[in-house]
């Protein structure tokens, strides 16, 4: 895509740089679609003015694969992030949410600004990957981990001075409101009044700003239910003090998202259906089970709609797409064919991909009674868990004392003891929307929006996003 020339950037001239790349405030909106804008009168009134188009997402669409293609403008197999984890096969183990950038191969969005700007200037709050990427500010989540096993709230900034300078001023980073049963609008309310900080104090050439508040209500009870447009709404009202502060410095906007959330019903256990065919192995401590992956001869890491299946052995393929053929919920599986298509033929991708249908998503459970179940299932532990499991956004509603078992751990907590918030339910019936499938409509899928009107063509696909940006700041 060569998208027309923007009427606020300034290009160099005879291949020189320009006198002062235009700044740019690049918001990534988590599951903005066109359906929730209309609940947006801020972004609406924003796109209005400027102008908006569908925005063409990755399989997965998901949020490390998605972020990876809009900062590099290569596609998965190119950049080698398929998805939120994956199998470390050299580690022989699975591992989701890293964040070291170095994990993303490709030319990178700064230092591309900066061979055409020497002295380009970036600000990352909260987009992922950010641990080690040649950004100037740098805010990301990051707990506090004890050695005596607590965990308590927190995040790493770059420079080192700017984390002790917000928590001054917003307190520190609230954690357990941007993941987990409290996950809510406090995250993204605080991201947005560190963002305006670091804008207003630092002036980086790109801001980039992660606001992850319409993940939570639409996972929790789909994307049409009033609390979900009720969401919408809210996380409007917080941008706006933002979307002010953008437009009296002059700086344009980009809002966009990584995927739409739509509608599910029904949770696939998919790797159950590979133990009971005798593919995946667990090994017992304590009473538990925990997945083996190097002694299984299949597995999945289930990623929202998707799964990457890992076949241990060549003459396994097989026997484990067979197992999986008659799983219900299970749309496609690729192959390697498949996975070329989808541009998913990386060496971190499983030998198999599965692809949920509309309706279905795909959990990590591998246990097949819950009495056996690792204790770290009924906790929000997002690096324990080998798999997504978004049924830590809710609490038990089968246990009638975890509201008791919850105030005992926070008091456990404020006393400086350890403590284990163990409130997850192991039903996954209650979540009510996914994502991870290529859109079935524009109106269910992601969007891009800019302040600069007639600056994008009909259609965005997500590897133009960094040209786009480039283009806007007047660096190409």
């Amino acid at each position: 895509m060569t998208p027309p020339r923007s009427e606020t950037a300034t290009p160099p001239a005879g291949g020189s740089a320009p006198d002062r790349p235009v700044p740019l405030l690049v918001l990534d909106v988590v599951g903005l679609t066109p359906r929730l804008l209309d609940h947006m009168p801020r972004l609406g009134a924003l796109a209005r003015a400027g102008c908006r188009a569908p925005l063409g997402t990755v399989l997965p669409a998901v949020t490390c694969a998605a972020q990876s293609t809009f900062l590099t403008g290569a596609l998965p197999s190119e950049h080698g992030i398929v998805g939120n984890g994956w199998y470390f096969r050299e580690l022989g183990d699975v591992l989701l949410w890293r964040q070291h950038n170095g994990l993303v191969a490709g030319d990178k969005l700064w230092d591309a600004a900066r061979r055409a700007y020497p002295g380009y200037t970036v600000a990352n709050i909260c987009w992922w990957y950010a641990m080690g990427a040649d950004t100037d500010f740098t805010v990301t989540p990051r707990p506090v981990y004890y050695a005596d096993g607590r965990k308590e709230p927190d995040c790493y900034t770059r420079p080192p001075a700017l984390h002790d300078e917000l928590t001054e001023k917003f307190g520190t980073f609230p954690l357990f409101h941007f993941w987990g049963p409290g996950a809510d609008l406090v995250s993204s309310r605080w991201i947005v009044d560190a963002t305006r900080h670091i804008v207003r104090t630092r002036r980086p050439d790109l801001a980039l700003c992660y606001l992850p508040h319409l993940d939570y209500d639409l996972q929790r009870f789909g994307p049409d239910d009033p609390r979900s447009l009720r969401a919408a709404a809210d996380l409007d009202a917080v941008l706006a003090p933002l979307l002010d502060d953008a437009r009296a410095e002059g700086r344009t906007v980009v809002a966009l998202s990584e995927y739409g959330i739509t509608r599910v019903s029904r949770p696939v256990d998919i790797n159950r259906a590979l133990r009971r065919a005798g593919l995946l192995e667990v090994h017992t401590q304590d009473g538990m089970e925990y997945l083996d992956p190097t002694a299984s001869r299949a597995f999945a890491v289930a990623d929202h709609q998707i799964a990457h299946v890992y076949v241990r052995r060549p003459e396994d393929v097989e026997a484990t797409r067979a197992a999986l053929a008659a799983l219900p919920g299970i749309e496609r599986l690729l192959d390697d064919e498949g996975k070329k298509a989808h541009h998913l033929d990386h060496r971190r991708s499983g030998e198999l991909v599965a692809v949920a249908e509309p309706d279905a998503w795909f959990t990590y459970y591998y246990w097949l009674d819950d009495a056996r179940a690792p204790d770290f299932a009924r906790l929000v532990e997002i690096h324990r868990k080998p798999g997504y499991d978004p049924v830590e956004l809710f609490m038990d509603p089968l246990d009638p004392y975890v509201k008791v078992k919850a105030a005992a751990a926070l008091a456990r907590k404020k006393l400086g003891l350890r403590y284990r918030m163990a409130v997850v339910p192991l039903d996954p019936s209650p979540v009510r929307g996914s994502h991870g499938r290529l859109p079935a409509s524009d109106d269910d899928g992601p969007l891009l929006i800019c302040s600069t009107p007639r600056s994008i063509g009909d259609r965005v696909a997500a590897t133009d996003v960094k040209s786009l940006l480039l283009h806007l700041a007047g660096l190409s």
